[in-house]
């Protein structure tokens, strides 16, 4: 497979939501619509040579110390958030990629407004920071379970706009993805960890409850996606049936968007003669 012809097709095809067009999420093919001319067989050896690539940009953008990397994963239960960050970032080097998980907020962070959590944790130069949910959960859940009326919501998506505009025009690079399932195929996981005892450990009860809320979900995925998709910071609804087509699909993004930055080395001081090592 001939990578440079892959990540230029990626460019073409995997093209976010734009800024001002709604998206319908019923009408994604959960399974994957854009056909990037892999077969599942050989997707495992393409992915090991993007880790390579990937590996060899995060480097780069660490010494380089000049850009940041935000990378937002939102997704139902069992959609793969944890699989994309152990399979995508298989191999990068710690030293320069951070993963921040947002649980339910503690007391002090409900004191605060809802960004107030999520500051300090917005990537440095050189870092690439992988928020495993994010502040999008402030116009999801909540709008979802009640805790919140139409217009916190709505003025909410003009809040995060903002917020993102903000850190753009400070340097980051923001890549947002919604990992796309299907009902069945969370069914099929979901009935999966019972089955295993090796995943046993990974279902929750939690999770049966918020799949009653599927449609409801889906209903404030499209609002706040078609709200927020933005040229400073799109989303891309990658479908997520197929594992390895999802992990592929945003291994590419990755690529595409830190080739972009079209980053260099530093310069180094000045060079001692090998002799004078002592």
């Amino acid at each position: 497979m001939d990578i440079k012809k892959l990540l230029k097709e990626a460019r073409q095809e995997l093209r976010p939501v734009r800024p001002g067009h709604s998206i319908r999420l019923k009408k994604v093919d959960c399974d994957g619509s854009v056909d990037l001319g892999v077969e599942k067989e050989e997707a495992d050896g393409i992915l090991a040579e993007l880790q390579h690539k990937l590996d060899a940009l995060q480097e780069l953008l660490y010494a380089e110390h000049k850009h940041k990397v935000l990378v937002v994963l939102q997704a139902m239960d069992t959609a793969g958030k944890d699989g994309v960050i152990r399979h995508v970032f298989k191999g990068v080097n710690p030293q320069g990629v951070r993963v921040v998980s947002f649980k339910a907020p503690t007391q002090a962070e409900l004191d605060h407004d809802y960004l107030w959590r999520i500051h300090s944790q917005v990537p440095a130069k050189g870092e690439i920071v992988i928020f495993n949910r994010s502040y999008y959960e402030d116009v999801l859940v909540t709008r979802v379970h009640g805790l919140i009326e139409k217009d916190v919501w709505t003025r909410r998506y003009g809040h995060i706009n903002a917020f993102e505009q903000m850190l753009s025009d400070e340097g980051v690079t923001i890549l947002k993805f919604f990992l796309h399932i299907s009902p069945d195929e969370q069914k099929a996981r979901l009935q999966a960890r019972l089955k295993d005892p090796d995943k046993n450990w990974k279902f929750s009860g939690n999770d049966v409850k918020e799949r009653a809320f599927w449609f409801k979900y889906m209903e404030a995925y499209e609002d706040a996606i078609n709200a927020t998709s933005t040229e400073c910071a799109p989303w891309h609804v990658i479908p997520a049936n197929k594992k390895w087509y999802r992990n592929l699909a945003v291994s590419l993004i990755m690529l595409n968007a830190l080739n972009a930055l079209d980053m260099k080395y530093p310069k180094p001081g000045k060079l001692l003669k090998p002799a004078a090592i002592i």
